[in-house]
This record gives C-alpha cells, sequence and structure tokens, in this order.
C-alpha cells in the first residue's frame, strides 16, 4: 500500500439545525448555486477514464479535505477514503464512482467534455466524456460531506466517504478491497451508494427491496478449426460456422431453459475471424457478457455456455484436442442487492422528510450491473443502493408521446440535469447518513 495521509483542519459556512425538509432543502439549493454547480461543471469538462483519474482524485481529496475530513490518497490505486469521527456510533460508508468513459461528448450542451487521455487499454488517444453520470455522483458526495460537518451535532459515529476508481471496469472497488481499505479505515456496519438514471424524472428515488443491478460475467470463446482453402470447405474445418452455430445455440439457454419469470441475459458482444475473403481460418473468438440476478442461475448460464460450445464443437466433428475452450474473465461481478429491512428503514426516512411525492417507481428494463458488492460482501454488510432520477419529466413526457428518445447511459447525446439531480443526491444522502448516525 502506497497511501499520502493529509492532515485535515477546516471550517465550514453552515448553520448547524435540526433536520427539516424544508431547511436541508433550502440548504443544498444555497449549496449548489453557490458552489457545487461549479464543481459539477468542472468535472464534467475534464473527465478521466478508469484507473487513470489522477486530476479527479486529486480534486475530490482536496474537496473533502476542504469540508474537515482526514483524507488518505491512493488506495486501490487513484482511490480516496475520507473520514470524519464524531463521537460514538456505527461506521457508515458512502460510496462515489469516479471514472468516465472513452466516448466523444455530442450532448450539445455548452460545457460538453472535449477532454481526451490516452487509454490504459489500447494506448491510443481518446476522447473522454462523463456518460454515466459519475459526475453527478461525485459532486453530490462533496456537498453530502459539507452537510455532514455541519450537523455534527445531529448525530453520533463515524463516516466514511469513499472515493472509487475503475466501476465502468468493474474492478475499483475490487482493487479498493485487495488494498486493505478495511483493514485500515475499519469495516462499516452500513454500506450506500446511489447512482443518477437518465430514465427516471429528475430528483426522484428508486429504491426497490431485493437486487437493483444484476451480476455481470464477460466470457470469452474460442473456437478452434482447421485452416483450408475457402473453395474446399471439405479439406477444413470452419469456426466460422461453428462460432455461428454457438451463438445461435446460446439463445436457446435464456429462451428455453430459464424459468420464463427468472431474469437472464446471453449477449455475444464480438465475433472476430478470418484475415481474407478464400481462406478457411483456423480460429473465431466470440466475446459474451453475462447477467443474472442469483448465484443459482449464474452458475447455470455459465455451466449451459461451456456445454453448448463444447458439444457444438464434438457435433461439427472437431477432436477432443481442438473442443472450443470457455473462459471466464476474473472482472465478472455479483449482483446488487439491497438489505431488505434497511432499505425499507431507509425508504421511511425518506418519506418522512422528503415526502411520498419522492419516489417514482419504475420498471426495470435491463440488467446493468455494478461493483459496488466487492465492498458488501466477505463480510456481509448491510447494504442500500438506490437511483437518483436525471432527466426532467418533460423530456420523458415527450418521448413516451413519441418525440425524441432519451439518450441512454454511455451515449454520446447522454445528458443529465445536474441541479436537480446532484440536490436530490446530496438531500437523499444526508438523510440516509442521519437517519443511520443520528442519535
Amino acid at each position: 500500500m502506497h497511501f499520502r495521509f493529509i492532515a485535515l483542519y477546516g471550517a465550514i459556512l453552515f448553520s448547524a439545525t435540526p433536520l427539516y425538509a424544508d431547511e436541508l432543502s433550502a440548504s443544498v439549493a444555497a449549496d449548489y448555486n453557490d458552489y457545487l454547480a461549479e464543481l459539477w461543471d468542472h468535472f464534467h469538462r475534464n473527465p478521466e477514464l478508469s484507473l487513470v483519474e489522477f486530476k479527479t482524485a486529486k480534486r475530490m481529496a482536496e474537496e473533502l479535505h476542504a469540508a474537515g475530513f482526514d483524507v488518505t490518497e491512493g488506495v486501490g490505486g487513484t482511490g480516496v477514503v475520507a473520514m470524519l469521527e464524531n463521537g460514538a456510533g456505527p461506521l457508515v460508508m458512502m460510496r462515489a464512482d469516479m471514472d468516465g468513459l472513452p466516448v466523444e461528448e455530442r450532448s450539445g450542451l455548452p460545457n460538453a467534455s472535449r477532454a481526451q487521455q490516452e487509454s490504459p487499454i489500447t494506448g491510443e488517444t481518446v476522447f473522454t466524456m462523463h456518460a454515466c453520470g459519475h459526475d453527478v455522483h461525485i459532486t453530490s458526495l462533496v456537498g453530502t460531506a459539507r452537510q455532514m460537518v455541519a450537523r455534527k451535532d445531529e448525530w453520533s459515529g463515524t463516516l466514511m466517504l469513499v472515493v472509487q476508481p475503475a466501476e465502468e471496469r468493474g474492478m475499483g472497488a475490487r482493487m479498493m478491497r485487495e488494498d486493505a481499505i478495511w483493514d485500515c479505515f475499519g469495516t462499516p456496519d452500513y454500506a450506500l451508494a446511489f447512482h443518477v438514471s437518465a430514465g427516471s424524472p429528475a430528483g426522484t428515488i428508486f429504491a426497490p427491496e431485493g437486487a437493483i443491478y444484476a451480476g455481470a460475467d464477460s466470457v470469452d470463446i474460442v473456437v478452434h478449426g482447421v485452416g483450408a482453402h475457402g473453395a474446399s470447405p471439405h479439406r477444413g474445418k470452419d469456426p466460422v460456422l461453428i462460432g455461428s452455430q454457438i451463438v445461435i445455440a446460446l439463445q436457446t439457454l435464456v429462451s428455453r431453459e430459464l424459468a420464463p419469470h427468472e431474469p437472464g441475459v446471453v449477449t455475444v458482444g464480438s465475433f472476430h475471424a478470418g484475415t481474407k475473403h478464400n481462406i478457411i481460418s483456423d480460429r473465431a473468438h466470440l466475446q459474451l457478457t453475462v447477467r443474472n440476478t442469483n448465484a443459482e442461475t449464474r452458475e447455470y448460464l455459465l455451466n449451459g455456455i461451456e456445454r453448448i460450445a463444447t458439444n457444438v464443437g464434438r457435433a461439427a466433428g472437431l477432436p477432443e484436442d481442438l473442443l472450443p475452450e470457455v473462459t471466464v474473465s476474473n472482472e465478472s461481478v455479483p449482483p446488487t442487492s439491497n438489505d431488505e429491512a434497511l432499505v425499507r428503514r431507509l425508504r421511511n426516512a425518506w418519506s418522512e422528510h422528503l415526502g411520498d411525492a419522492v419516489f417514482y417507481e419504475r420498471k426495470r428494463e435491463g440488467m446493468g450491473a455494478e461493483d459496488f458488492p466487492y465492498f458488501t460482501v466477505n463480510p456481509d454488510i448491510a447494504s442500500v443502493y438506490w437511483s437518483i432520477g436525471g432527466t426532467p419529466q418533460a423530456d420523458l413526457d415527450a418521448e413516451a408521446a413519441g418525440g425524441p428518445m432519451v439518450p441512454s447511459h454511455h451515449s454520446p447525446l447522454f445528458r443529465i440535469a445536474p441541479e436537480p439531480s446532484v440536490r436530490a443526491g446530496v438531500e437523499s444522502t444526508v438523510v440516509a447518513l442521519l437517519t443511520l448516525l443520528g442519535d
């Protein structure tokens, strides 16, 4: 471990007052106008890719230092941990991810990112963009820090704020765990996080019981063949044909082998083979993403992929030493599941302090995944992960009426309404923290 410790002293311009919805909302609104709006603008213009978030991490360390936290940099690479002890009580962690994506922004925003950075994967210089809203997350974390310092007379315990790298690559949380974050700072009694959502009305909260995000595995299938001339296919074993049959057969795993109400996804996202029109190659490479919501479904899908790939190879007449090879990546993440008792407790607190209108119950259409569970398993930590709406209701209504589609996450057109998103992020987090740390 290579940690750089910063001793922190600071004051903040808030008055510590009891938590009422109107007072909290007014305080967060004033802080957004005076401070957080400019901070979000800075982060949006200057995104950084996974594993190389050096400037973002430095700025976050400075912000949390100024708010009054003891800050440690370099945890799990570029990760930042900020601690605030305030008497006896539980240790509660709040996490925000900070990495951007290798996407050229075409959102039309006046502060659209034009930043470029060398990719740590390819070595190429690429455009970068906050195409998933992580700029909202880290701005809200700073706002939360400032509010919690101002309200120290309302809570007791220890607050841990975690700025996580490389969420987009599904490895940042694991890297921080491997860097002994719990050994150095203590194992939290509760762990919290949220994600802004383009599919929900700006400022609303979605916090279901059970799984909110799927588990994900990256799977590689190497299909071996016997090379030949394209004009003499009988002299070889065509890996393109065998690979194509595997792709088709894989679709039966979900459609014909999983129960209709059991969610699962098997998507072949990449298929590479061959070099020339008239050459039958001796190799094809398939790359898959596999999604699930529980360990049993995950095991069934992964076993099924190997079974199908191997036996399609056998059916094509491949010898045993040339059967397809199936490899599961170590970048897998388990499902993100909310502790049911804890999420009910926080929903009651949000309802009491922010009103029932803050909730938005949406249908879960996709199977996006998160690496947050690496913080909450082994040992198991009671956790809640919620969603904050980020799109104006008028835009969602226009889409429903046949108008322009709201751009999805990871799109170059992605755009979030920053003020309601950041404010809701801060308010919901402060209420959750005061609920868990309150006297």
